[in-house]
C-alpha cells in the first residue's frame, strides 16, 4: 500500500495488492483475525443444535460476495449465475453443506426489465441446481451512469458437519494437490467476448456450482481431505502461493499433468495472459493425503461438473521462504507468484 493513496482497479484483482488492501487497512479496521493470511473462503462459526452421536454438534459457515462482471451475460452463463454459484462454492470449499443465500440487487436506471428477468431466472435455476433457497434479498435503483448495468451482492449459510475439519492447519508434506478441471475457461470466455474474438470451437465459461464434486470427496475420503480452494480471483497461481505462504512449505507442481483447454490457451496467448493466473468458477483445487490422490481423481471423475480431474502437485517441506515452482513441459523450472493485480477487470 505504499505505491497509491488511492484505490485502483488492481486492488480487487484477487492478487497481492488485494491481499495488502485487506491485511492493511480492512482488517485492522474492522478488528479483524490476527492471522490474515489463513483466511478462508466462509467463516465458520461456533457450534449450533444438539450434539449428535459423537457428542458433537454441527457448525455454521457464512460467506458474502458481490460481483460486477461486464458484460453480464457471457458464454456459458450471466451475472445472476455467477452470483448464486460464486456464494455454493466458497460455502462448498469450505466444508459446507450450502443451505440458503441472500440476494441483493443494485440496478442502473435505465436496464432492460428482460434483462433483469433473464439474469433472475438463470439465478433461480442455479439455486435450485445447487439445492440451495434464495430465502432474502434487496433491491436498490441508482441513476443513470451511477452503475454499470446491475451489481448483484449475495450471502450465504451452509451447515459444516462435525467431523469435518478442513484448513491449512491441516496440510502436511507429500499430499498431493488435485485440480477439477482444466483452467481460464470463465476468464477467457468473458474476455473473448469483451474483445470480440472467436474461435473455431466455442469457448464457454465454467461457472457452475462445485458442491456435486466436494460433497462426494468429502463423505468419501474424510479427514484425507486437508483443505480446498475454488480458484477465482487470481485463479490457481494465487491459490497455491497463499497454500505456501500459510503452511511454510513448498509447493511444487507438474505444467505436463494441468488439464488444458486448446480453445481458452488459445485465447490466453492471444491476449498475452496466464492461464495459471486467470478466473475460474467451476474447478476446486484440492489438498489430500498421497494415499487418496488416486481415489480422489476416480471420484471427480464420476462427478458431472469435474473434467479429465488430475493429480498436478505435491506439498514440499518446510522452508524459511517457500515457494511454488511449475516443472515445465521442456524440463526446466519457473517459480509460480501471487499476481500483482488484476489483468482482468470486472471478470467475477
Amino acid at each position: 500500500m505504499t505505491e497509491t493513496d488511492y484505490i485502483k482497479l488492481a486492488h480487487g484483482g484477487g492478487g497481492q495488492l488485494t491481499r495488502e488492501l485487506v491485511e492493511q487497512v480492512i482488517l485492522p479496521a474492522l478488528g479483524g483475525p490476527q492471522r490474515p493470511g489463513k483466511l478462508a473462503d466462509a467463516a465458520v462459526l461456533a457450534a449450533f443444535g444438539s450434539a449428535g452421536t459423537d457428542g458433537q454438534a454441527g457448525r455454521l459457515a457464512f460467506t458474502t460476495d458481490s460481483y460486477v462482471v461486464q458484460p453480464l451475460v457471457f458464454p456459458g452463463g450471466d451475472i445472476g449465475k455467477l452470483a448464486v454459484c460464486g456464494t455454493v462454492n466458497d460455502l462448498a470449499v469450505s466444508g459446507a453443506r450450502p443451505m440458503a443465500m441472500s440476494l441483493a440487487l443494485v440496478l442502473e436506471e435505465g436496464l432492460e426489465i428482460g434483462l433483469l428477468r433473464r439474469v433472475l431466472e438463470s439465478a433461480g435455476r442455479a439455486a435450485s441446481q445447487a439445492g440451495v433457497a434464495i430465502v432474502t434479498g434487496d433491491t436498490k435503483v441508482v441513476r443513470r451512469g451511477e452503475v454499470d448495468g446491475m451489481v448483484v451482492t449475495t450471502s450465504g449459510v451452509g451447515e459444516v458437519p462435525p467431523a469435518r475439519e478442513l484448513g491449512f492447519e491441516r496440510i502436511r508434506q507429500g499430499d498431493r494437490i488435485v485440480l477439477s478441471g482444466p483452467l481460464g475457461l470463465h476468464a477467457m470466455a468473458v474476455m473473448s467476448c469483451r474483445e470480440g474474438l472467436s474461435f473455431t470451437a466455442d469457448l464457454e465459461s465454467d461457472c457452475a456450482a462445485v458442491n456435486g464434486m466436494t460433497e462426494p470427496l468429502l463423505e468419501k475420503l474424510g479427514q484425507d481431505v486437508r483443505f480446498m480452494r475454488d480458484p477465482t480471483r487470481g485463479g490457481l497461481a494465487a491459490a497455491l502461493v497463499e497454500i505456501a505462504v500459510a503452511t511454510g512449505r513448498d509447493v511444487e507442481i507438474s505444467q505436463d499433468a494441468i488439464p488444458v483447454n486448446r480453445t481458452a490457451r488459445a485465447a490466453a496467448e492471444m491476449l498475452g495472459l496466464d492461464l495459471l493466473a486467470a478466473a475460474n468458477e467451476g474447478r476446486i483445487v484440492a489438498v489430500v493425503a498421497a494415499g487418496a490422490a488416486g481415489r480422489a481423481v476416480d471420484i471427480l471423475n464420476k462427478c458431472r461438473q469435474a473434467d479429465r480431474p488430475a493429480v498436478i502437485g505435491s506439498v514440499g517441506p518446510n522452508a524459511d521462504s517457500p515457494l511454488v515452482e511449475m516443472l515445465t513441459a521442456i524440463g526446466g523450472r519457473r517459480i509460480v507468484q501471487m499476481p500483482y493485480g488484476e489483468e482482468l477487470p470486472r471478470i467475477c
